[in-house]
């Protein structure tokens, strides 16, 4: 009777432990090391040879640069749709800058994208819309805008700017957006008041957070930072297209969350979230085109995978329609 009393206990316990914080704080690592088993033996270990390391890492900076952005936006509660058109404009006019002046385009696109940012954070806090409707509408608005920038030919680089294409420069800049961040994130106010608004926006602002003025500055900073990453995606392209950008802010999403940020964002959130789900989806793409999928079977498994981990890592006692 002890024995059986004491294996219910073990198994309440290993119960408890799979439905709790900890576990699901584990799950995006564990889901990381499968699938970098899964697919190193799938490939043979093609995958991970040196040269196929190297092109997974170039696809690594500004979707990161981009996901840090986001990422404090979704600690918020909130969501932006906007970072592929964002690209797509602030990459058209670091292009264009790039014929005057280096420094200029790089302001240029960082501008750019603050200036987007700005207008999504105005709209979502002036007129109290949720933020996936103000995103949803901007987002058509300035793919329309790229569009149209586009539409006879494609937007040149100049060679200068053509020619930074090295990976110390690129490895430089993301590695920096990523020690600055998880600076501001962990050791500073503005990353207690972004997931004290994730947690709960009327008890934030009775504890003296100004909810309005964090939630407009987090849009504007992160148009900057897809700004920034533009100057990344230029110097790499070398011309921009009308489909620059196209579906990253989907690539965004679903790497946030299968590095484990729960989309309902406040204190749970954590900063590896960024490393683990850019990391995560790289080597899941890469992966899938090495094994000779088409794009609809690409997808169909992507989605599957999303859908498992917002299963798996949504805090259903925190669920609530996204701000």
């Amino acid at each position: 009777m002890k024995k059986a009393n004491s294996s219910e206990r073990e198994q309440s316990k290993f119960r408890q432990f799979l439905s709790g914080d900890t576990f699901k704080a584990l799950l995006p690592v564990i889901g990381l090391a499968v699938i970098i088993a899964v697919f190193s033996i799938l490939t043979e270990g093609k995958m991970f040879t040196p040269k196929k390391l190297r092109l997974l890492v170039s696809q690594l900076y500004y979707p990161a640069i981009v996901a840090t952005g986001v990422f404090f936006v979704m600690t918020l509660g909130s969501i932006d749709f906007t970072e592929g058109s964002t690209l797509g404009v602030a990459s058209i006019v670091i292009s264009v800058l790039s014929f005057y002046s280096i420094p200029l385009a790089i302001a240029g696109g960082i501008l750019t994208g603050a200036a987007i940012g700005a207008l999504n954070g105005f709209v979502h806090v002036r007129f109290k819309l949720p933020s996936f409707i103000v995103t949803i509408c901007t987002m058509y608005l300035f793919r329309g805008v790229c569009a149209y920038l586009t539409t006879e030919t494609a937007v040149p680089a100049s060679a200068a700017i053509k020619a930074l294409d090295q990976d110390w420069i690129k490895i430089t800049v993301t590695c920096a957006v990523l020690a600055i961040a998880f600076f501001l994130f962990q050791f500073t106010r503005i990353g207690n008041d972004v997931k004290a608004i994730g947690s709960g926006e009327t008890a934030a602002r009775f504890s003296g957070v100004r909810t309005n003025l964090v939630k407009f500055f987090t849009f504007v900073s992160a148009g900057a930072l897809t700004g920034l990453a533009a100057f990344v995606n230029v110097i790499k392209v070398g011309s921009i297209t009308s489909t620059a950008g196209n579906q990253l802010e989907t690539q965004i999403l679903i790497s946030l969350v299968l590095g484990g940020l729960p989309i309902t964002g406040g204190a749970k959130v954590r900063f590896t979230n960024i490393i683990v789900g850019t990391l995560m989806y790289a080597i899941l793409n890469n992966g899938l085109v090495m094994l000779g999928y088409d794009s609809a079977t690409q997808q169909l498994i992507k989605g599957i995978v999303f859908l498992l981990f917002v299963a798996l890592t949504i805090d259903r006692k925190a669920l609530k329609v996204i701000k």
